[in-house]
């Protein structure tokens, strides 16, 4: 039996403490006052008997205790939104066709679990779903030939569309996973690991090029490679190290045993993945479908990778649309 004191809004609200590191981003981020946080937080350890917060630090920590918790918390977590969101029921009845473009990095799992939820809402739709890049889903919506494409985006304004966003996908370090050298070394081309870089015709490599040239650092690579497994493939088999985000990471779970995942010593760099639709739709489709599409996110990925990296909390989270 759950000890008494332990509830799900308590543990929601220590994730988000966890993640954020003070009080008054927690409330932020839960809707909750300040007083009503520490609260909270107070009944979540009295009820279980421990310190799980250092309240002393700035920004706050997790004692040993805590970061034990947060491991089995977050599970639990990611288990109640799984089941949330194959309960979502999206107002899609009335449609009488709907095309959608999905980023190939969901394809492994999220994207069918996307098409059965759409599907489901739907009443005599004509359904179709494409995979492809970024680049290539944004232009069929500037094109009308997608209703609505689900993509990385560069950050700039795109003619013609409306923008929800959905999340934020740091960029980090991958490396086999007996890898003794440091991220540093790395980007500074200390390392005799050589560097695997993506496909210059992709949205990602142009992001991740544009990132490092805002910080100075060029990075000369052996290898290009188009294929986002077979860049991962390359990493896991130590030819060599490359720089991805932790949606890249988590579709290669095939080969998690074999790498590693590190910061990117540069802070704050990230990709928005968004969803697109056309200026002129109306209705509540995009946003219903950009709300399953976080549910889905947050579930499937965001969580379960949080738990088991969880210095990615601060930066790798869905965003409000």
């Amino acid at each position: 039996m759950i000890k008494k004191g332990i509830t799900l809004r308590g543990i929601e609200v220590f994730e988000a403490l966890a993640s954020r590191g003070s009080v008054a981003q927690a409330a932020a981020l839960t809707g909750l006052s300040q007083p009503a946080v520490s609260q909270q937080i107070s009944n979540l350890e009295a009820a279980m008997g421990a310190a799980l917060v250092d309240h002393s630090t700035r920004p706050m920590k997790l004692t040993a205790a805590g970061e034990s918790f947060l491991r089995h918390s977050g599970a639990a977590l990611a288990h109640i939104r799984l089941a949330q969101s194959e309960l979502t029921v999206m107002d899609l009845a009335n449609l009488s066709d709907l095309s959608l473009g999905v980023i190939d990095d969901f394809d492994n799992d999220l994207t069918p679990r996307l098409a059965t939820l759409l599907a489901d809402s739907m009443a005599g739709c004509r359904f179709r779903m494409v995979t492809d890049g970024s680049k290539g889903l944004i232009q069929a919506v500037q094109d009308k030939s997608l209703h609505i494409a689900i993509a990385a985006t560069s950050g700039d304004a795109k003619s013609g569309l409306i923008e929800i966003p959905l999340a934020r996908d740091p960029f980090v370090i991958v490396t086999p996973a007996g890898f003794e050298g440091n991220s540093a070394d790395l980007m500074a081309g200390r390392s005799t690991l050589p560097f695997v870089k993506y496909a210059t015709d992709q949205l990602i490599a142009d992001q991740i090029t544009n990132h490092l040239t805002r910080s100075n650092i060029t990075l000369h690579s052996q290898f290009e490679i188009g294929s986002h497994l077979a860049l991962m493939a390359m990493v896991a088999r130590g030819i060599g190290w490359a720089i991805t985000t932790p949606f890249g990471y988590c579709r290669a779970e095939r080969f998690h045993q074999q790498l590693a995942v590190h910061p990117l010593p540069v802070p704050g760099l990230s990709r928005q993945i968004s969803l697109f639709a056309g200026s002129d739709w109306t209705g509540p489709v995009p946003q219903n479908i950009a709300d399953t599409m976080r549910q889905l996110l947050r579930s499937h990925m965001i969580a379960p990778t949080v738990a088991q990296l969880p210095w990615l909390a601060p930066s790798f989270e869905t965003l409000a649309g």
